[in-house]
């Protein structure tokens, strides 16, 4: 269930950003295969990354808005880590 979450949340700002996991990986310092594991549900991004995930959320501004919005009103109901 949040891996699903996490899944749509990296795919759809790389989308929005027009970029390949191989560029998106570059941008937030980790590997292709990270990209792409999170991606396809396999694991979830470390603290560091989350960290890099969510300035590259704010630098977007509108674009990114909604996805920070909606994954963090999600989360802040669990239980964090």
């Amino acid at each position: 269930m949040m891996t699903q979450n996490v899944s749509d949340l990296i795919l759809q700002m790389r989308r929005r950003l027009g970029l390949s996991q191989e560029r998106l990986a570059v941008e937030l310092g980790v590997s292709f295969y990270t990209v792409n594991r999170w991606e396809r549900g396999h694991t979830q991004p470390s603290r560091l990354a989350w960290f890099s995930i969510e300035q590259k959320l704010k630098q977007m501004e509108d674009k990114g808005e909604d996805l920070l919005a909606s994954y963090y009103r999600q989360s802040q109901g669990k239980s964090g880590t």
